[in-house]
């Protein structure tokens, strides 16, 4: 039986935002099986009337597929996007074959969400109990996630997956913050160190965001006077 592919002579265009994590990991799954794709991108703060009308829950990720006979569907959420061009680029498999690990590759993406919530919590963290709580949450999680990883260099060993894509985002948090003040949440965690250096040299990786978004994310942490800025003053 043929796989399902992707409508013939579709066009894919990524709804993007500049510094969203889940739009990297849309964009990382797409650049790791070669599928051709546009970016629109659009600010948050002001969203625009389609956008509202196509994003049911009025956030970004969204992937539009625009049929060959003018038609479109639009897909929403990070995990069902990643997971559509599972199904229809199957020539560049980015989950393992066995159901079994790849339903435990599936547990730690929502892992690494979980570890966005904190990550949001630390970087708009306006005093020093709500940072200091935040910072060990998050190294409370990356002791997890320096248990679960092998020798590397990726997070299945030299496969790039899914779970790569969804970890690349966070340890770009840290490149910036590294920059600005060193929280020193990943410190000690050796393989985890060798895992956000090999993916930020994957060029999927450092392809998913704008040269500006260092910049970019330190206008994000001044316009919520984060006291990761005050710990830099």
């Amino acid at each position: 039986m043929p796989h399902p592919t992707l409508p013939t002579g579709a066009t894919l265009t990524l709804v993007s935002h500049h510094l969203c994590p889940y739009v990297q990991r849309a964009a990382i799954a797409l650049a790791e099986k070669g599928v051709a794709f546009e970016r629109r991108t659009i600010d948050l703060a002001a969203k625009p009337d389609w956008f509202l009308a196509m994003s049911p829950l009025g956030k970004v990720p969204l992937l539009l597929i625009q049929r060959e006979d003018g038609s479109e569907a639009v897909l929403f959420e990070s995990a069902v996007i990643c997971e559509y061009l599972e199904d229809t680029q199957t020539d560049t498999p980015l989950h393992p074959a066995d159901p079994l690990v790849r339903a435990q590759h599936r547990g730690w993406m929502e892992f690494g969400s979980s570890i966005l919530s904190d990550l949001w919590g630390f970087e708009t963290a306006k005093d020093a109990e709500t940072y200091a709580a935040k910072r060990q949450a998050l190294s409370e999680k990356f002791t997890r996630v320096e248990a679960a990883l092998g020798a590397g260099p990726f997070f299945a060993g030299g496969n790039f997956s899914l779970v790569d894509a969804v970890f690349a985002p966070i340890f770009r948090y840290f490149d910036v913050f590294d920059t600005v003040a060193p929280a020193g949440v990943l410190d000690g965690f050796e393989k985890v160190a060798a895992w956000r250096a090999a993916l930020m040299r994957r060029a999927s990786v450092r392809t998913a965001v704008a040269e500006d978004y260092p910049e970019r994310l330190k206008i994000f942490l001044e316009e919520h006077d984060a006291w990761l800025l005050k710990l830099a003053a």
